[in-house]
């Protein structure tokens, strides 16, 4: 795990504070390995590894699966939650600073997970999602209950235009009193995209306020489409 660490450390974290705070997004090329995706995505059919199975459809979700992890987390997906957690802290922080959200999240993402814990959110969130042709994901956020952390992470683990066509990952900023932007995004495999869970602070002339964003993917038109979704904190169920 140590050239997972390694990535991170050596990761432009001044850059990637500016892109957060500028777009509610930002891109981490080649994270993880080819070889460490292959491996996340060799294990989707051991069902020792999950807790629970969402066929999208049924709920209007969309149309594909995802599956969330158990604990305990396998050492890759441990690996990279413990680590980008507290990098990605300072930035929700300031967020909130601005926003005037009356919560500070603390530095370690052991003491985040202990917040979760006494108000009853103990199950794993971080998930494997699979789209085969004509798969697509409708636009949402990932809450999960009272304590939640407002940025996520997401690996892409194949390879776009190679592994499948389309599955383009959407985002939508909704400005107050103005259309929704749209935002594409085609990570390669192996990046990982840092994105609000809700929302971020934008800059007015009365001072900050919020621009809520959601993420959803675009349908598949070719190929099988692997992501590997991170939520730093837990979910009631």
């Amino acid at each position: 795990m140590k050239a997972i660490i390694d990535n991170i450390n050596k990761a432009d974290w001044h850059l990637v504070t500016e892109e957060m705070h500028q777009n509610g997004y930002a891109i981490v090329p080649k994270l993880l390995s080819d070889e460490q995706c292959e491996v996340l995505k060799a294990d989707y059919d051991n069902p020792n590894l999950y807790r629970k199975t969402v066929v999208m459809a049924r709920y209007r979700f969309g149309l594909g699966e995802y599956k969330y992890f158990n604990y305990p987390l396998p050492d890759i997906i441990q690996t990279v939650r413990a680590n980008m957690y507290p990098k990605l802290a300072p930035i929700a922080n300031t967020w909130f600073k601005a926003l005037k959200i009356d919560i500070q999240f603390p530095l370690s993402h052991s003491e985040l997970l202990d917040k979760c814990h006494k108000k009853g959110q103990e199950k794993a969130t971080v998930l494997i999602l699979k789209y085969n042709k004509g798969g697509f994901n409708t636009l949402h956020q990932d809450l999960y209950g009272d304590i939640y952390f407002p940025i996520q992470i997401v690996f892409v683990l194949d390879e776009p235009d190679t592994d499948f066509t389309g599955g383009e990952f959407i985002m939508t900023q909704q400005i107050p009193r103005a259309q929704s932007k749209a935002i594409v995004l085609k990570p390669k495999k192996g990046d990982v995209l840092i994105f609000t869970t809700n929302f971020k602070p934008q800059k007015g002339s009365k001072g900050y306020y919020r621009v809520h964003m959601k993420h959803g993917v675009s349908e598949v038109k070719s190929g099988n489409r692997h992501t590997l979704g991170i939520i730093f904190h837990d979910a009631v169920s």
